[in-house]
């Protein structure tokens, strides 16, 4: 018995059985590793890809039918746009660079919160280096969100060198918050009025009867505007012989020394009865020297902070202390920025968003 003989079959050619299997919603051989592309896409939803590339636009151009048929590929395909691809031909990477002069200070944590909730809502992601280890390793980190595309620049806190961010800002729009330095052109500023917390806080201590005010001393133009407003507010009272101030680098173990310097005689032999501390980390410092020199915190010593950080409001510390807007410090310099960048050669514009005092348990009359 002859067994009956199958004719072999012809193979499919490669581009054909692709095709095929892409019809089929298979992904063709070799394809499965690969993340899908707006080719594919574009094959899914049965359009062309300039359609899809509308699409992801968000250009009313586009039906209602269509639309929906590239967004139902989307999903089915689970696409994610290649940003790196969409930025070079958009020329926008849709991120701002945030260079902060010091991640620990808590003030700063604050109004970055004010800046990303601005920038969010625009569809804008920041990137963050950290000033002190720009400083301690040498890079330069402005020129590196320079060379990363980012559609700007905010620089936050007091910077040492100020040149590589005068540089940049020739070539990207650029804003300066929570200090007042440096002045360049079209490049915005905003900060605190810091004198006019300064004078808030010493007025306060004033008004309760105090005399001998010492000021703990802080760096930069903002340290320099709060001394300011520190020692204008006790010569308008009539005492600057009073004026009895101590450096600091305004961290905790910093206004801890300044502390324990001042506290221990002023050279006329009395100590201050009140402090105004450039900071509230540094006035956590005073509350430890005092504790360890014996003072009771208020009754001993009255003591003001400035800034208004979640350490003021902790309970057992309960801080009287300036609120210097960090949010809506963060938030100005966003519209700021969003202001140059769609402008960049407008004037420069220098905003101070006005402080308050918020009286807490850390300050009273004298005893």
């Amino acid at each position: 018995m002859e067994r009956s003989k199958k004719s072999p079959e012809k193979p499919v050619g490669r581009a054909r059985q692709a095709g095929q299997e892409r019809a089929a919603g298979r992904p063709a051989d070799g394809a499965a590793d690969r993340p899908p592309t707006i080719r594919s896409v574009a094959e899914r939803a049965g359009v062309s890809k300039s359609l899809v590339s509308l699409v992801l636009r968000g250009s009313p151009q586009v039906s209602d039918a269509k639309r929906a048929a590239v967004l139902d590929a989307i999903r089915e395909l689970d696409y994610r746009p290649n940003a790196a691809a969409r930025s070079l031909v958009a020329r926008r990477t849709h991120t701002v660079g945030v260079l902060l002069n010091d991640m620990r200070n808590p003030w700063f944590v604050d109004l970055l919160d004010g800046l990303n909730s601005v920038l969010h809502e625009h569809g804008l992601r920041m990137l963050m280096a950290d000033g002190r280890l720009s400083r301690r390793t040498g890079e330069d980190f402005a020129r590196a969100f320079a060379e990363l595309r980012v559609d700007g620049l905010v620089a936050v806190g007091t910077l040492p060198d100020t040149g590589a961010l005068e540089e940049v800002a020739g070539r990207l729009p650029t804003v300066v918050a929570g200090t007042h330095d440096p002045k360049l052109p079209r490049v915005d500023t905003v900060a605190n009025d810091d004198e006019q917390g300064a004078r808030l806080a010493t007025e306060h201590l004033i008004s309760l009867g105090h005399r001998r005010i010492a000021h703990i001393m802080g760096q930069g133009s903002v340290g320099v505007l709060r001394r300011r407003g520190y020692e204008a507010a006790m010569r308008e009272h009539g005492l600057e012989g009073g004026i009895v101030m101590a450096p600091s680098d305004a961290t905790e173990e910093g206004g801890y020394r300044a502390a324990v310097r001042l506290l221990g005689g002023t050279g006329s032999g009395e100590r201050p009865t009140a402090v105004f501390a450039y900071n509230d980390i540094a006035a956590v410092g005073v509350l430890s020297a005092a504790q360890e020199l014996g003072l009771d915190v208020p009754r001993d010593l009255s003591l003001v902070g400035c800034d208004n950080t979640y350490l003021a409001r902790i309970r057992h510390l309960w801080l009287t202390t300036v609120d210097n807007a960090s949010h809506e410090v963060g938030r100005r310099a966003a519209r700021c920025l969003l202001e140059r960048m769609a402008h960049p050669s407008r004037p420069a514009e220098r905003q101070l968003v006005e402080p308050a005092l918020e009286i807490r348990g850390t300050a009273t009359s004298p005893h």
